[in-house]
């Protein structure tokens, strides 16, 4: 059985698409952006490359910090069921975004072991064939995160690229599946809302495109939460 669905009531899409604020590094961050309207935050958890990678004592401190209604993403590269359930354990968060793709039993263990823990699966959009890698993995999870990383380099890029994918591929996968579906890879104040209009996703998620020098822009954030309303 699923964990509690995403959308509120019998919405399956906001009038204002939700945001969320990923690779937030502390408390200060996540603070900022609750105030300007994070429907979530994301916090990274060990990569094989990108930014946001934060510790786990630092995770715990967040998740622990943010208050009522605001979703807290825990993002993972581990394809093993034990490993997820026992970062989810010691995190405390409410959501876990599977960076990679997991084997074929995680998804069923990880039900099993965590209950109300929603699955939030992303999908590397590198080509067309990221259409029939989502509708298998929207069988299985509560929604699904489409991003601009590729799995299949020596060094798996699995988020944080900064690049921009194909959005009309994005777009006929929000078409076909029927989970949610949050729209990643690339994402700023200046192109968010052409985004939104091409994809009309569930959500959006940013992280480099909120930063300077490597720490939140609230100036960028004020501006990307102008052009969302813009939508």
């Amino acid at each position: 059985m699923r964990a509690e669905s995403l959308v509120d009531g019998d919405r399956t899409s906001p009038v204002l698409p939700r945001f969320k604020v990923c690779c937030i590094a502390n408390v200060a961050e996540a603070m900022v952006a609750v105030r300007h309207g994070a429907w979530a935050i994301g916090l990274v958890s060990a990569m094989p490359s990108g930014p946001g990678v934060i510790s786990e004592e630092s995770i715990v401190k967040i998740a622990a910090s943010v208050p009522s209604g605001v979703a807290t993403f825990l993002l993972t590269s581990s394809r093993d069921a034990g490993e997820i359930i026992a970062q989810q354990h010691r995190s405390g968060v409410d959501t876990i975004q599977l960076c990679d793709r997991p084997a074929p039993s995680v998804m069923s263990e990880l039900r099993d072991a965590l209950p109300g823990i929603r699955l939030v699966q992303v999908i590397h959009v590198v080509d067309e064939s990221a259409i029939a890698e989502a509708r298998h993995a929207a069988s299985t999870a509560d929604a699904l995160l489409l991003d601009s990383g590729d799995p299949r380099q020596a060094i798996k890029e699995l988020g944080g690229t900064g690049r921009v994918h194909d959005w009309s591929i994005s777009r006929k996968i929000r078409e076909i599946v029927d989970v949610p579906v949050f729209l990643a890879g690339g994402l700023t104040p200046e192109n968010v809302a052409e985004a939104v209009r091409e994809v009309s996703p569930f959500g959006v998620d940013v992280c480099s495109g909120l930063r300077t020098g490597g720490h939140l822009d609230e100036d960028k954030l004020e501006r990307f939460v102008r052009s969302l309303a813009s939508t």
